[in-house]
């Protein structure tokens, strides 16, 4: 497994514990850190720091381009993989948005159900499609 898909694991894995848990992300994620249970990759941390700071604005994303799913009622895997894939989509740089997308589909393909990989693709590609529009 690539070292980036590995770090969107890891990613998901501190987005997905701090929620179920009811914490603060980056506090969530600092106390892994110094326990030593942090992302060993850098880029798991730029990409959790990036879905805290634009959690609003993406979790506003999701609710318009997911019809018919209120956020809350979408499995929590689902979840926060688009949550880290609207995040790659529009504020990382180096991403193809092509690549944002396969990757979130291939992590709930492993990871949640049969009908999630349908999901994730037409939410992440919908918003592809439309990335020049969307005001970030």
């Amino acid at each position: 497994m690539p070292a980036r898909s590995r770090a969107r694991k890891k990613a998901l894995d501190i987005l997905y514990a701090a929620e179920m848990r009811g914490e603060d992300t980056i506090g969530y994620l600092d106390r892994a850190i110094e326990a030593g249970e942090g992302p060993s990759n850098p880029y798991a941390a730029l990409l959790v720091r990036g879905v805290a700071e634009h959690r609003r604005r993406i979790d506003e994303l999701l609710t318009e381009y997911s019809q018919g799913w209120a956020l809350n009622r979408m499995p929590a895997v689902d979840r926060n993989v688009l949550r880290i894939g609207v995040w790659e989509l529009l504020w990382s740089e180096d991403v193809p948005g092509a690549v944002a997308v396969d990757e979130a589909v291939a992590l709930v393909r492993d990871l949640s159900t049969d009908d999630s990989p349908g999901f994730v693709n037409g939410v992440l590609g919908a918003m592809l499609r439309s990335k020049d529009e969307i005001a970030v």
